[in-house]
């Protein structure tokens, strides 16, 4: 699989988002889909601790041992774990890492990132802390997730050791914001842009159809529907599905494949239930979009 940089780490293309580990799906289930992952070429595994009450970041560690040198993990802070555990102040995140790595069962992480930013913290001393854990050789790069490209640009002028190499935030074909500042500011600032949500919660994998019920299980009955699932979006869905099957390809291949297409993305972080889905995630972004499909393409999207 096609490797990009984030930073000095070389990620697949393919990433495998592990917010489902310790909370859809257990142990058993959590070590199936990494060997699957594995299997399909896949080296970025993208967690965070607040996923699964801690269970996906301790899963995750039980999975890969013995691979951990093959891999990248990629993990966050910030969210509230419990009262008092949150945010970017130095000395939490000092406590949040050395948790982390526990609960992954490893001497460092790949890839540290704060969850969302901490207002009540200037972003100075949330990155003097992760300087610390970058020099200790804990984590070997530093990102953040959930940023506006004025935030990235006020972190850029903070920085005074470690930077921000990633960002991660929701886009797909369904959620465009970050086309507006965010790309052009990880552009300018030579930032590796991570989009998560990239099947906008499923509803980009092909099983939702315009007058249907949801299926059972799914991430829409789950309660995620109400922002994506609208008639407008269903509507858009089945232009792109008429789209992606007329050059013999799946909605989902579709929707990986318009994302590989553009060069601020550095590793697509898709979540997985089963090997199965990882195993379609994977082998999508090896769909490259010519010029005509991407035009093609903006003029559905664009309506």
């Amino acid at each position: 699989m096609e490797k990009r940089k984030i930073g000095s780490l070389e990620a697949s293309l393919a990433g495998l988002g592990c917010n489902n580990f310790g909370w859809r799906i257990d142990a058993d289930g959590t070590a199936a889909v990494v060997n699957a992952a594995i299997e399909s070429g896949i080296n970025f595994f993208d967690t965070a601790d607040i996923y699964g009450g801690g269970q996906s970041e301790e899963f995750l560690g039980r999975a890969l041992k013995g691979r951990r040198d093959k891999v990248l993990i990629a993990t966050k802070f910030g969210m509230k774990m419990a009262e008092g555990k949150q945010g970017g102040k130095p000395a939490y995140i000092r406590q949040a890492a050395e948790d982390s790595l526990r609960r992954l069962g490893t001497d460092h992480i790949d890839l540290y990132q704060i969850h969302q930013p901490d207002p009540s913290t200037p972003i100075a001393d949330t990155l003097g802390a992760l300087d610390e854990l970058f020099k200790a050789g804990k984590v070997r790069e530093i990102g953040c997730s959930n940023f506006s490209a004025e935030q990235l640009r006020e972190a850029a002028q903070a920085t005074k050791g470690a930077r921000f190499v990633s960002v991660q935030n929701n886009y797909s074909m369904l959620h465009r914001e970050p086309e507006a500042e965010v790309l052009p500011e990880c552009q300018r600032l030579r930032i590796a842009f991570l989009p998560y949500f990239p099947l906008a919660n499923g509803l980009l994998t092909g099983k939702y159809r315009q007058g249907q019920p949801f299926p059972k299980s799914s991430r829409a009955e789950d309660g995620f529907g109400p922002k994506v699932f609208t008639e407008e979006n269903l509507a858009l869905v089945e232009a792109l599905r008429g789209f992606a099957e007329s050059r013999g390809h799946t909605l989902l291949e579709l929707a990986m494949a318009w994302l590989a297409a553009k060069s601020s993305i550095a590793s697509i972080i898709a979540g997985a239930k089963t090997p199965d889905q990882v195993k379609a995630n994977a082998s999508a972004v090896a769909w490259r979009l010519a010029e005509a499909d991407l035009t093609g393409l903006e003029r559905i999207l664009n309506g």
